[in-house]
């Protein structure tokens, strides 16, 4: 049964490695992970 298990798992983890690493959100299409975006924040002058 714990054979199952790891072989399960290490199923899970390559394709998380495989979904994270070549799924690119991002516009220049270089894969990897879509880079956070800084938004303007709008600050009260007294």
């Amino acid at each position: 049964m714990s054979d199952f298990f790891f072989a399960a798992l290490a199923l899970v983890v390559l394709a998380l490695v495989v979904w994270f690493g070549f799924d690119s959100d991002d516009d220049n299409g270089g894969g990897g992970l879509m880079q956070p975006a800084l938004v303007p924040i709008r600050v009260r002058q007294r």
